[in-house]
């Protein structure tokens, strides 16, 4: 069987056992407890706990999967991957063991018709009903039902909570000559775990006693890349039609053959499982960054562009392989097709980004490893480690990787030191939204709880009943002025932030009480939370209140929600079809859209993209919302967003053919109630992420005013007339650009005639001459040129020149060429010296740069260069 094949046969076998088909969940999962999707069963926690949708009780899904743990060994083992795929099938209080296994043996001996000899199970030590429905409903043979301990084959959530035995499905690819026979608990390599059945049957104690659980499950999980490879007969998932496709087009691009040299292979297969990982991770939202799931997609596609520089590779090429898994897997996940242009958008941008550094900080680590290894020590600093990963993008684990190529490691304490320091300093110079994160205990607290109605897309004022009130995670049932409360309501008027659009303020009260709303929340089970602060009175659980929405700042809301999809439409016609909304922020005083482009956007864009939402807005359009099924919504042209959740029942809001798409946030009736929307700013806010800030109603009049006061101030000040600004700038613009080119050569002539003077200032170190001067008011060029000139008076020496300015300095050094094969050292130089002025800096061995903060430091800094190159020298 083909893997297509494979995973379609085992998703049509349990749909005839009557498992409902659930589409592969989000790889970015709506479950603040974890980065990614881990396994088939994330998507269905609420099910599990009894909790979420009860339209069906068992589930078949092929589930894309994410995890980086073991990052090292992708690419060196046969079955390690970043990126696989999860074929499991799931029940929820209806069947069990019996059922689980029965049909598990029946898909791959009768549907994948695999030689029953030559499979195994294991099982808990204790769980003998599951040894009797393998001996005597199966039919398996003794020796081939293994029991085994608790660390293999019993799974739990955590030291408490949900557990159960598991039953794992072994397959024996046969002995390696000259090994001895032994056992699936002796020899890993030679049973290959193919499914793991785990039955979670009980309910763990503080303790440690295991309590029966009221509704038991069914959690299996089945590897597509294991058991294509068995099928196919090949010892590695790497030499199945998932990969060989992708390893052909690589080595195709490399011009070097798969198979012939390990080395080569190994680099292949990490190119191949990373961009399969990279393509799928952003075709679900996710861009390349330097926090949480952006870290990881960056640290797996720079892995991906290291190993295609061993293959030889100088150029961009990853994201020319884009294609080759659209090709592969769009048949069963459609949105990598959907998102193509994006996703190879965003590929070749970081690419071209790291390799800008690539070579950079190559050079730095190998300089770092030689000094290293010169000193005898086998550990690499974390405070190098940091300044590979901050100044030339290196992921911690490519550092790690290369340094154990040389038989070294790192100090990751010291390194996550100087990250938490670097965070630290981030957070004090921002101001947080205050975002509230939904804890799962919270969910669970109110998971006996009816969803609340929201009736806020009509009314906004409606009464409701309270059903709960929380105080730091505990119910409560009642609360007094003064304190801060979450309120759950049966039915509400106040929108739950969501989709970008911020959540209504507004008030609670009744005929003695009064509460202020200060943001609503929504649990993954549709309970809104409100957040309060009781004014005065008292309120307590059945009590009715009135709820009631602050309407200005809705109503600006709404004509900022309107125009994301005005503008998102817009965007599209203007720039073409691959603008993709890559996140959104509406508030009541502006509203920012992000989108997927890898350009600055013109003015003359800009002004035709504000136009046409103008244009748009002044044709006064009926706003119409209805719901229908995802099918129905799509079928009509509807456009799904990025990194948003759908249901099985949607909102479509349309604006007449010009833009329709899914979306549960508060709109205008008519766009003529937007009045007027005018852009503030354009600006790069990601590799490949362009984000547009953008102002309606009185808030639009209000940025048109301001701007109409700056161009009256200027032409003040120039005193011209409106029409004749832009010229007179250029004009000015000009002549400053020739004053700055005439203090440059200025400077350069003063530098050159300065040399003699500079050369008496030479001091001997180890016999070699020293020359340090600081330079003030010298630009970079200028003090090159001084540089130069220095080298070809003196002849041999080391020339080391600052100078500082706007609150900076900066640094030169130069060698001679003759001193090179004397451990001196412009690069390491400059990096020791940089640090008095609390900066950092490298280059080669016979120039280089650095930068400070602390320009009070620089002559300081300078003294210190003798001891720095005599050190050097001396070893």
């Amino acid at each position: 069987m083909t893997s297509s094949e494979i995973r379609n046969q085992f998703i049509e076998f349990f749909k005839k056992q009557n498992h409902a088909h659930r589409p592969s969940a989000s790889l970015v999962p709506d479950d603040p407890t974890v980065l990614f999707t881990v396994a088939g069963m994330v998507q269905f926690k609420a099910q599990f706990l009894g909790i979420g949708n009860k339209s069906f009780t068992r589930a078949v899904t092929a589930q894309k999967c994410v995890r980086t743990n073991d990052i090292e060994n992708v690419g060196f083992t046969p079955r390690h991957h970043t990126f696989f795929e999860m074929l499991g099938n799931f029940s929820f209080g209806d069947y069990f063991k019996q059922e689980a296994i029965t049909w598990a043996w029946e898909f791959l001996t009768t549907v994948c018709k695999l030689d029953k000899e030559k499979l195994w199970v294991t099982i808990y030590k204790d769980d003998s009903e599951a040894y009797e429905i393998w001996k005597n409903d199966v039919g398996l043979a003794e020796k081939r039902i293994v029991r085994m301990g608790e660390e293999t084959n019993f799974w739990t959530m955590g030291a408490t909570g949900p557990c159960g035995p598991c039953s794992e499905i072994l397959y024996d690819i046969g002995p390696k000559p000259g090994k001895p026979e032994a056992g699936p608990d002796e020899d890993e390599d030679r049973y290959l775990e193919i499914w793991n059945l785990v039955f979670t049957q009980f309910d763990r104690q503080a303790d440690g006693s295991l309590a029966p659980l009221p509704q038991k499950n069914i959690d299996t999980g089945m590897g597509l890349e294991r058991l294509a490879a068995v099928m196919q007969g090949v010892s590695s998932n790497f030499d199945t039609d998932l990969f060989q496709p992708l390893i052909q087009a690589i080595a195709k691009e490399t011009m070097k053959r798969y198979g012939k040299d390990e080395k080569n292979d190994s680099s292949m297969k990490v190119i191949a499982d990373h961009i399969r990982s990279s393509v799928f991770l952003i075709a679900d939202g996710v861009l390349p960054g330097n926090e949480g799931r952006g870290y990881v997609l960056r640290r797996i596609l720079r892995r991906a562009v290291r190993h295609s520089k061993l293959l030889g590779l100088n150029d961009v090429f990853l994201y020319r392989l884009v294609p080759v898994i659209v090709g592969l897997m769009a048949a069963h996940y459609p949105e990598v097709k959907e998102r193509r242009e994006h996703v190879v958008s965003v590929v070749k941008s970081e690419e071209e980004r790291f390799q800008h550094t690539l070579d950079s900080g190559l050079a730095i680590l190998n300089d770092t490893i030689a000094e290293v290894k010169k000193t005898g020590k086998t550990i690499i600093s974390g405070k190098q480690c940091f300044q590979l990963y901050d100044t030339y993008g290196f992921p911690l684990d490519l550092t790690r990787e290369i340094a154990q190529e040389h038989k070294l490691g790192i100090d990751e304490n010291s390194f996550n030191r100087e990250m938490t320091a670097q965070r630290d300093r981030a957070r004090s110079a921002w101001a947080g939204s205050g975002d509230r994160v939904i804890s799962p205990a919270m969910s669970i607290l109110t998971s006996k709880i009816v969803p609340t109605h929201f009736a806020g897309y009509t009314n906004l004022i409606v009464k409701g009943k309270v059903l709960a009130l929380l105080q730091k995670e505990q119910a409560v049932k009642n609360v007094k002025a003064g304190d801060e409360v979450v309120v759950i309501l049966d039915t509400t008027a106040f929108y739950a932030e969501s989709g970008g659009q911020l959540a209504d303020k507004g008030e609670l009260s009744n005929h003695e009480m009064l509460a202020e709303i200060s943001d609503v929340q929504k649990t993954p089970e549709g309970h809104f939370l409100h957040f309060a602060m009781m004014k005065r009175g008292s309120l307590a659980i059945n009590e009715s209140v009135q709820v009631a929405v602050k309407s200005g700042e809705r109503t600006a809301i709404a004509r900022n929600h309107t125009v994301t999809h005005l503008l998102h439409a817009a965007l599209r016609q203007v720039l073409g079809k691959h603008i993709e909304q890559a996140g959104s922020e509406v508030r009541s005083q502006d509203l920012r859209f992000d989108f997927s482009h890898f350009q600055a956007v013109t003015v003359t864009e800009l002004d035709r993209i504000e136009d046409i939402v103008n244009t748009k807005i002044l044709e006064n359009v009926q706003v119409d919302t209805q719901e229908l099924s995802i099918e129905e919504a799509k079928s009509k042209g509807a456009m799904a967003l990025f990194g948003e959740k759908y249901g099985d029942r949607v909102r479509m809001v349309q604006v007449d053919a010009y833009s329709k798409e899914l979306c549960g946030g508060t709109h205008v009736r008519d766009t003529g109630e937007i009045g007027l929307m005018k852009i503030v700013t354009e600006s790069s806010v990601a590799a490949g992420v362009r984000r547009i800030v953008a102002v309606t109603g009185e808030n639009a009049l209000r940025e048109i005013k301001r701007q109409q006061n700056v161009v009256r101030d200027v032409c003040q000040t120039l005193h011209t007339s409106e029409e004749e600004v832009p010229a007179r700038v250029e004009k000015l613009m000009v002549r400053v650009k020739e004053l700055e080119k005439e203090k440059e050569k200025n400077m350069i002539k003063h530098a050159s005639t300065s040399v003699d003077d500079l050369i008496h200032q030479a001091t001997k170190i180890k016999g070699i001459a020293c020359i340090t001067a600081e330079l003030p008011g010298f630009n970079m060029n200028a003090m090159r040129a001084a540089a130069d000139a220095l080298k070809q008076k003196i002849g041999s020496g080391v020339i080391v020149l600052g100078t500082a300015e706007d609150g900076k300095a900066t640094l030169i050094a130069a060698v001679t060429k003759d001193l090179l094969d004397k451990k001196v050292h412009a690069g390491n130089l400059i990096r020791e010296i940089a640090k008095v002025i609390e900066g950092s800096g490298g280059g080669r061995p016979d120039f280089a740069q650095a930068g400070g903060k602390n320009p009070e430091k620089l002559k300081a800094a300078l003294a210190a260069t003798p001891a720095v190159l005599e050190k050097m020298v001396t070893g």
